[in-house]
């Protein structure tokens, strides 16, 4: 009767226990799964994050060799990285599709004295007289320089350029260039023969690589940012100096046949 009496007694007893512990679980795995939920929004928006795309870029390209650092939609984001670089370079070549930023800000301490300046800069301006092929600057559409082709392109989005319009800029840009860097040593500035597609800022550590989408202004193509331990750096080095070596001082007559 005891037994009977007590088991009786129990048996609530395990009921209680029993919906406790279900309970308990319940609990911890409510909190598991918001955990899990949490970890997984914190993730996917690190991975939608500009820093972790960068950081991801960085690590597949330091693993293919190409040394690229970061993309930037449009080549006016890299200018704060830029004038960053430009501040502590030890040498710097420039190689521009018109030049105006050369007027501007960024570079403007390379002009003024502000800073300490690079031991070498070279600067590659569009040769604004010289045509493609042969002939004179627009007889032909065959025979129109590399700056009217661009030009062209540029009228289909800014009903502002007119034709020779990009030539004078680059000359109104080098004048300026050739008066703020009149008696310095370490500036040198030529004129290359190369079509305008493109644009390459280079120091002793990173380039800065824009490529000219048609029909769009270079502000915003999309710029590479590149480490000098890569072949992007490399290869836009290498462009550089073959524009450079068949590229005309100011002041000299085109090559003949030009």
């Amino acid at each position: 009767m005891v037994s009977l009496t007590r088991k009786v007694f129990e048996m609530p007893r395990t009921h209680r226990n029993a919906r406790g512990e279900h309970v308990l679980t319940e609990f911890i795995l409510g909190i598991t799964s918001s955990l899990v939920a949490t970890g997984a929004a914190l993730g996917l928006g690190w991975l939608l994050s500009r820093r972790a795309r960068w950081w991801l870029l960085a690590v597949v390209s330091g693993l293919s060799g190409l040394g690229a650092l970061r993309v930037h939609r449009h080549q006016d984001d890299a200018k704060p990285a830029l004038s960053e670089e430009i501040g502590r370079a030890r040498w710097l070549r420039v190689m521009v599709g018109r030049g105006n930023e050369l007027t501007r800000d960024g570079f403007a301490p390379l002009w003024t004295g502000g800073g300490r300046p690079p031991d070498s800069v070279r600067v590659l301006l569009p040769d604004p007289s010289r045509p493609a092929y042969g002939g004179s600057p627009g007889a032909s559409d065959a025979e129109e320089n590399w700056l009217a082709r661009r030009e062209r392109e540029l009228m289909e989005v800014d009903p502002g350029f007119g034709p020779g319009l990009l030539s004078e800029q680059v000359l109104a840009n080098f004048r300026y260039l050739a008066e703020a860097t009149r008696g310095a040593e370490n500036t040198e500035i030529r004129f290359y023969d190369l079509p305008n597609l493109y644009r390459i800022i280079a120091t002793d550590n990173t380039a800065f690589i824009t490529l000219y989408e048609s029909a769009v202004h270079g502000r915003h193509s999309p710029c590479i940012v590149a480490h000098r331990s890569g072949s992007l750096y490399d290869f836009a080095l290498r462009i550089f100096d073959t524009a450079w070596d068949s590229a005309r001082a100011p002041g000299s007559a085109p090559s003949p046949g030009s």
